[in-house]
């Protein structure tokens, strides 16, 4: 078992910058992947950005170049910079960590935080 606990959602205007946390319960490393998935309602959760555990990353093309994902794995957290936000960029973000338990990949996720982009 993974827990998976979120900070830092909150209001923001446009062009503003928020930074997401996820704390995890045990070593990040354990992780095949961690990841920022976002949904809004009535669309189907998106991949935002995701930190291999070998610190590959991939992104959405939507968030390219406006945000980072790092990691800080003494501390067992991965981090979402957002700058330059879009009243699109508006949804729960959700912490994952894909493991592989009982030979099958598991993934777990974190409660969401809701960020919203508005002036």
């Amino acid at each position: 078992q993974v827990q998976l606990v979120e900070s830092g959602g909150g209001l923001v205007q446009p062009g503003g910058s928020l930074r997401l946390s996820c704390a995890a319960s045990r070593s990040i490393l354990s992780s095949i992947v961690m990841g920022w998935y976002r949904q809004t309602p009535g669309k189907q959760r998106e991949l935002v950005a995701s930190i291999t555990s070998g610190g590959s990353t991939i992104y959405a093309e939507s968030v390219k170049g406006r945000f980072v994902i790092s990691r800080d794995v003494a501390k067992n957290t991965v981090n979402l910079q957002m700058n330059s936000l879009k009243p699109d960029d508006t949804a729960v973000y959700s912490c994952n960590f894909r493991t592989i338990y009982n030979g099958r990949p598991t993934d777990y996720w974190g409660q969401g935080t809701q960020v919203t982009v508005s002036s």
